[in-house]
């Protein structure tokens, strides 16, 4: 299964960005104990430790497969998938994908939501310190609004993803509820 276009686009231009920004990295900064340092290591340790890179791959895969789950009673009792990524014939209102197909789909697009937010991280952190190095006297200023755009991405990007699949999970249980299910 291909990823949708929407996570294509916006992985290209996550990528696309990260590389353009990783060209205004410094070789080399000065650590405060007066030691010359990469600042890559610095880079890639916060993206690593960051919980920002890791919320919409997890709410993204918690999402997509409490939908699929809920959604296997309604499968067993001849409902068909809407979702055409999540189809045997790739149509939509057709036969669903087996289990494990399904649970590997959400996998992968888990794995490319977490592609995103970090290469969104990385970018982020990289023109951090590419303005903490212009502007020294504001590097408070310059790390409160780093944090803060990198929660409103993760949120954004959260909502967009997970966020149907949450309410199709109601929709899902009351529908099974109807019908005499779990």
């Amino acid at each position: 299964m291909s990823r949708p276009p929407l996570l294509r686009t916006l992985g290209t231009m996550c990528l696309v960005g990260t590389l353009g920004a990783w060209t205004a990295v410094p070789t080399y900064a000065q650590s405060e104990d007066g030691r010359t340092k990469s600042p890559v290591g610095s880079i890639l340790k916060s993206t690593l430790f960051d919980p920002t890179t890791y919320i919409p791959a997890i709410l993204t895969y918690d999402s997509m497969m409490r939908d699929w789950n809920t959604s296997q009673p309604l499968f067993r009792q001849g409902f068909v998938e809407h979702n055409p990524r999540f189809t045997v014939n790739g149509l939509p209102d057709s036969t669903p994908l087996s289990y494990d197909a399904g649970r590997h789909q959400i996998l992968m697009d888990s794995l490319t939501a977490l592609e995103m937010s970090t290469a969104q991280n990385l970018t982020s952190r990289i023109v951090e310190g590419a303005l903490m190095q212009k502007y020294p006297e504001h590097r408070r200023l310059v790390k409160a609004l780093g944090w803060a755009e990198r929660i409103g991405v993760a949120s954004a990007m959260s909502y967009q993803l997970a966020a149907p699949h949450y309410r199709q999970v109601g929709i899902n249980v009351q529908m099974s509820a109807q019908l005499g299910g779990h």
